[in-house]
C-alpha cells in the first residue's frame, strides 16, 4: 500500500505537467475546465429535480389521476398478466405512494347509514385487498367504504395460475381465484396493527379510522370444510367483529365448491341465526363503538322465486344488510372477448342488468329498515344514479377501478354530483324515496272492534244472521206450499172435452 500511495505521488507532478502542456484550446474546454463545468451540471441537476418533483406532486395530488388512467394503469395491463398487475397495484397502495384523493366531498353526496353519517356512497367491493394489506391507502382514495377479503379461517392458496383474465372489448373481468387467503391470524394482525397506541376508545367510533368512512371484513369458507358446515363463518365474526364497522357473509362465490348451496332456504336460515347470535356475543373493541353490521352477499343468478324466498328469510333474521351482487356463472352472447369461455365469475359491465334486476326484485321484498349496496358494473356517476333509483343505499366498484384506476372513485363522485344538481337533489333524497316507494310493506293489522264486549258482539251477530236466515227459509217455504197446493187443486178440476 505505501508503494502505491508512494507511485500515486511521483506520477502527480508528471500528470499537472501534462495538464499545462496541452493546447489552450483542450485546457479551456469544458472537460478540463471545472469552474465552468460545474454550473451547467449544476443547473441541469437542478432541471430534472424540479420537473421529477413536479411530476410526483401532480402525481400525489391529482386526485382523478390522469396521468394513472392513461399511462401506468394500461402499461400495468398489458406489460403483466392479470394477477401481478393486481398485486403491483396493491403494493404501490401499502406503501403509502399511492396518489390521495384531497378534495372535499360534496354536501349532496352525504347520507345516513345505519345512523351514522357517511361522506359519499361509493365503496370498494371485496377482492381487491384481500388481505388487508392496503387499507389506510384506498381510504385516501376517497372511497367511503372500503371492503377486504374474503378471509378464510385457514391459511389456503386457492386456485391454480392462471385464474384472472382481462375481457378488455367488454369491460370486464372473469376470476376463478377460490379465495386464496393468509387467513384470520394474519389479517388480525394487520388490523390490530393499525390501531394507534394513543387512540383513546370515546373519541373514534369507526374501525376505519376516518370520519365518514366503513370498514368491512368479507368473511369465506375454506375449500376444505365441510359443505353444509357454517363454523367458518362463525370464525370469522368473533374473530374480526371487535376490528370492524361490517362484516360480510359471503355464500355467493361461485369459486368454492357447495358454497352458494347456503343460499338455500334451510341452510340460509340456519347461517344468519348463528352468525348474528355470535355478532351479539362479541365483545366490542376499544376501536368500535357499536355492535358490527352483518351483511350477506349473494349471487346474481337467483331466479325471482328465490329471491323471494331468501327475503323472507332475511326478513325474519336479524342481519343489518344485503350486497347485490357477486360475480355471475352467466355468459351473455354479447361478449366479444376471447376469454369470455374462461371458467370463473364474470364482473364487470355485463353484469350490470343482472345486478339491477336481483336489485330490483329484493327491494321489493325487503322492508325500508333493510339496507342494500349495489355492485355490479359500476363505472359512472351515472351507473350509480341508477342504482340509487332501483333503491340502493350505495354502491360497490370493482372492475371499473381496474380498468379505470385510482382516480375512478373521485371520478366518479365528481359525475355524480352533477347528475343530482341536473335533478335538484342529494344522494340521500334520491335513495329515500326510491326505498319508501319500492320496500315491501306489512300487511295492515286486523282492525278491532270498538265493543267493549268483542266476544259477545260476535255472538249476537252471528244469532242475528242464524235468525235473519230462518225467516228466509220459512218465507221460502211457505212460498213453495201455495204453489204445490195450487197445483193440486188444479188437477182436481174436470176440463170439459170437445167431441
Amino acid at each position: 500500500m505505501a508503494s502505491l500511495r508512494l507511485t500515486g505521488q511521483r506520477s502527480l507532478p508528471r500528470f499537472r505537467s501534462t495538464v499545462h502542456s496541452l493546447p489552450r484550446r483542450y485546457a479551456s474546454s469544458p472537460a478540463f475546465n471545472s469552474s465552468s463545468s460545474n454550473p451547467i451540471r449544476t443547473g441541469l441537476y437542478a432541471s430534472a429535480l424540479v420537473v421529477s418533483t413536479g411530476l410526483f406532486v401532480v402525481y400525489y395530488l391529482d386526485s382523478r389521476s390522469a396521468i394513472h388512467r392513461y399511462f401506468f394503469t394500461p402499461l400495468l395491463r398489458y406489460a403483466f398478466d392479470a394477477e401481478t398487475g393486481h398485486k403491483l397495484a396493491v403494493k404501490v397502495l401499502r406503501s403509502g405512494l399511492g396518489p390521495r384523493d384531497v378534495v372535499a366531498d360534496d354536501d349532496r353526496l352525504k347520507f345516513q347509514l345505519w345512523g351514522k353519517e357517511i361522506s359519499n356512497p361509493v365503496g370498494l367491493a371485496a377482492g381487491f385487498d384481500k388481505d388487508g394489506e392496503a387499507i389506510d391507502g384506498l381510504l385516501g382514495l376517497g372511497f367511503s367504504w372500503v371492503e377486504i377479503g374474503s378471509v378464510t379461517p385457514k391459511p389456503q392458496p386457492g386456485n391454480p395460475r392462471p385464474r384472472v383474465f382481462h375481457l378488455s372489448e367488454d369491460s370486464a373481468l372473469i376470476n376463478r381465484y377460490g379465495f386464496p387467503s393468509q387467513g384470520h391470524a394474519s389479517v388480525l394482525s394487520r388490523l390490530r396493527a393499525r390501531i394507534p397506541a394513543f387512540l383513546a376508545p370515546e373519541t373514534e367510533t369507526s374501525a376505519s379510522l376516518k370520519r365518514g368512512a366503513v370498514l368491512a371484513v368479507n368473511l369465506g369458507k375454506n375449500k376444505d370444510s365441510p359443505v353444509d358446515s357454517v363454523d367458518d363463518f362463525v370464525a370469522g365474526v368473533r374473530t374480526f367483529g371487535p376490528y370492524s364497522d361490517a362484516l360480510v357473509v359471503n355464500v355467493s362465490s361461485p369459486n368454492t365448491p357447495g358454497l352458494r348451496g347456503l343460499q338455500d332456504r334451510q341452510s340460509l336460515e340456519q347461517l344468519l341465526s348463528r352468525v348474528t347470535k355470535a355478532r351479539d356475543e362479541v365483545a366490542t373493541a376499544n376501536i368500535v363503538s357499536q355492535r358490527p353490521r352483518i351483511l350477506l352477499k349473494i349471487a346474481p343468478d337467483l331466479d325471482e322465486l328465490q329471491l323471494t324466498e331468501m327475503a323472507e328469510v332475511i326478513r325474519n333474521s336479524d342481519i343489518d344488510g344485503v350486497i347485490v351482487s357477486n360475480t355471475t356463472i352467466k355468459r351473455p352472447s354479447h361478449l366479444h372477448s376471447a376469454n369470455a369461455l374462461e371458467t370463473g365469475g364474470l364482473s364487470g359491465a355485463p353484469l350490470k342488468p343482472l345486478t339491477l334486476a336481483a336489485l330490483k326484485t329484493l327491494r321489493a321484498n325487503l322492508p325500508a329498515t333493510i339496507p342494500i349496496i349495489g355492485c355490479g358494473g359500476i363505472s359512472t356517476g351515472s351507473d350509480a344514479l341508477e342504482y340509487a333509483k332501483a333503491g340502493a343505499s350505495l354502491v360497490q366498484v370493482y372492475t371499473g377501478f381496474g380498468y379505470d384506476g385510482v382516480g375512478s372513485c373521485r371520478r366518479i363522485k365528481d359525475q355524480l354530483v352533477e347528475e343530482l344538481a341536473k335533478e335538484g337533489q342529494t344522494w340521500e333524497q334520491v335513495v329515500q324515496q326510491a326505498v319508501q316507494t319500492l320496500s315491501h310493506k306489512p300487511p295492515p293489522p286486523p282492525v278491532a272492534s270498538d265493543s267493549t264486549e268483542p266476544k259477545s258482539a260476535s255472538v249476537g251477530q252471528l244469532v242475528a244472521e242464524a235468525e235473519e236466515l230462518k225467516k228466509l227459509l220459512d218465507q221460502l217455504g211457505e212460498k213453495f206450499g201455495a204453489q204445490a197446493k195450487s197445483e193440486e187443486i188444479i188437477g182436481q178440476v174436470e176440463v170439459p172435452v170437445a167431441v
